[in-house]
Parts: structure tokens; sequence; C-alpha cells
């Protein structure tokens, strides 16, 4: 596609040594996420359908702009859109709006794409209005999710930068919810908002006892962020969760995530041993696991509130309830 000057298009196997050239021109070698200086990696991640960069190209056929779209949730028809970088010296023109525009006309027809998703820092608002442009809807927060000093270069980040969680639905897949009784507010909050219906469920269940607790974790050394995803409850959840949790303390994480299912009946259950544990409500994630999935967060240190730039009254309602939660899990640990 030629927009304004500017060639906007899929990556092609051809294209990954201009790719890492572009990424170091901008960042060195210091970008976090490796696989865009590896052009075999780049490439296989291409034609597995794992990784789907877009490139804008001027009329000499210079990369000078990049996003992607990837599979970082546990479904694989939810892809992740997001790496977008622009050269300095072209980010007073269109090419950003380009590329996100791009992207939400290729998106559709990405065979076992179902739905899409973005995190918007909010050390400024442009990703979070870029969103909204595209009808992407807020759900989540993620607090303190990444260190100011991946933000150096730009000079925008006094602090660790939170970020918006924002999907859009292009498979409709309604479906029933379970909502824990204490955040049934927040819950219908979000769930009214959404591009795709829901039955929404109280979660009365206790633990189940008829499975073990299956629980993986992944480090992400350079944000000092652990992700823990919990596939399954049973029983020993409190003692699994206890063991996990002590492995990550050894990795001097600052901000710990976990990634819980709506479709438990006992999420209700589950929620109350994390919130003994300090940890508080982060939001609903959208056909997370391909139903909803459900976000817990922990700051281990006060969190930078005053850091926190958000566009849309929605958004900022979900971070009350966010922050209201995280001041009464703090007076609650056990």
């Amino acid at each position: 596609m030629s927009e304004r000057g500017y060639k906007i298009d899929l990556f092609q196997p051809g294209d990954a040594a201009g790719v890492a050239r572009l990424f170091k021109e901008v960042y060195g070698d210091g970008y976090p996420v490796k696989i865009v200086y590896n052009p075999e990696q780049l490439v296989t991640g291409f034609e597995s359908g794992e990784y789907i960069p877009i490139l804008a190209r001027t009329p000499d056929d210079r990369i000078v702009g990049y996003t992607s779209l990837y599979r970082s949730a546990p479904h694989t028809g939810l892809y992740e859109a997001g790496q977008t970088l622009v050269l300095p010296d072209y980010r007073r023109t269109p090419v950003a709006g380009l590329l996100f525009r791009y992207i939400m006309r290729v998106a559709p027809t990405i065979s076992g794409l179902d739905a899409l998703f973005c995190e918007g820092v909010c050390n400024h608002t442009h990703v979070q209005r870029a969103g909204i442009m595209f009808k992407h809807v807020e759900t989540a927060i993620e607090i303190d999710l990444m260190p100011a000093e991946a933000y150096e270069r730009e000079q925008t980040a006094s602090g660790r930068v939170s970020t918006v969680d924002m999907f859009r639905t292009f498979v409709q897949k309604p479906h029933a919810v379970y909502v824990p009784e204490v955040y049934e507010d927040c819950s219908r909050f979000v769930l009214k908002g959404l591009d795709d219906s829901r039955m929404v469920v109280a979660s009365t269940a206790g633990l189940p006892s008829d499975k073990p607790t299956e629980i993986a974790t992944r480090i992400f050394g350079f944000a000092q962020l652990a992700r823990t995803t919990v596939y399954e409850v049973g029983a020993d959840f409190e003692a699994a969760f206890d063991a996990e949790e002590k492995r990550i303390a050894d990795e001097y994480c600052t901000v710990i995530q976990v990634w819980l299912k709506l479709s438990w009946p006992w999420i209700g259950a589950v929620v109350d041993v994390l919130r003994n544990r300090g940890f508080f409500l982060g939001g609903i994630l959208p056909r997370w696991f391909g139903k909803d999935g459900f976000l817990m967060q922990k700051v281990l240190a006060q969190p930078n509130w005053e850091g926190i730039s958000l566009h849309t009254d929605r958004a900022k309602q979900i971070l009350r309830f966010i922050k209201n939660d995280w001041e009464r899990t703090q007076g609650e640990v056990i």
C-alpha cells in the first residue's frame, strides 16, 4: 500500500537485515526484544505466523518505520500489536498513523486471528488515542510495567511506566464469565463496554480438589517483571502459589503479574488467596485463554500513580477501581 509518499506493507524475508539496522540505529543493541536483531529468528517467526512485522518505507525503499503483530497470550488467536518504532527524523510525519491504519486493514485477513490488543503506555497518551481511534476498548491497567530506563532516550518517564490494555474483537465469541464478588462492580463496568457479549455469573465455588495446581512463570529481567500464568487450580493452590512466589523473589522482580481464568466458578476463591498476599486488581483480559482472563498484580514499591496519564474517562474509572483495591489490599496482607 502506497500512501502519502510512503509504502506500508508486510515484512518479507529479505527485509530482516534492514529491520535489524533500523533498531540498531535507534536503540543500538539495547532493544529488549532480541528477535528484531536476528534475521533468521525473525524469518522463522514470520513464516510460522507467530510474528507478523509491518514496515514503512520511503520511495527509495529505506525502512523508516516498523510495527508488528505477535502472539504473547496463551490463546494463539489473540495477537498483540506493538513494538512500534519510527526513525527520529520521521516522527513528525504520518508514518506511525499509517502503520496503525495498515494493522487494522490486515488483521481481519490473518487466518486464526480472533482478537487484537495493545499495551498503551501511560507516560503519554499517543498510543491510547490511536487505540481509541481504531475501536479498541480499555479493559485493564498494568501498574508500573516498565522501568523508566526503557524510555531514557526519549526522556518521557520519571518513574516506572504503566500501560492500558486495549482490546478489539474480530471474531465474536459470547460466553459466560464468573466474577469475584469483591470485583463485581469493576467487572460489570468493564464487560458492559466490550465489543463482544458476556453472561456474568457470580463466583461462589470453593477451590476444586480433583486436580493439582499448574503454574508457569516467565521472568523479564530487563523490566524486573514476573508474569505468572495459572493454568489449573487445585486444593493445593495456596501452597503451590507460595512456593512459586518464593522462587520469584530470588529473581529480584519489582512487579509480579498473575493471569487467571474467568471461566473458573472458583475464581473468587483464587482472588481471595492472592489479595491476602498483597495482590490487587488489574482488570479483565478478553479472550486471553480463548475465553476471558483476569489480571492480578503486585508492586513491591510505592506505585508511580502520579506518572499515569490516561486519555478517556473509561480508563480513569478503571484506574480508580485499581487504586482503591491497592489501598485495601495493602492493609490486608497476612
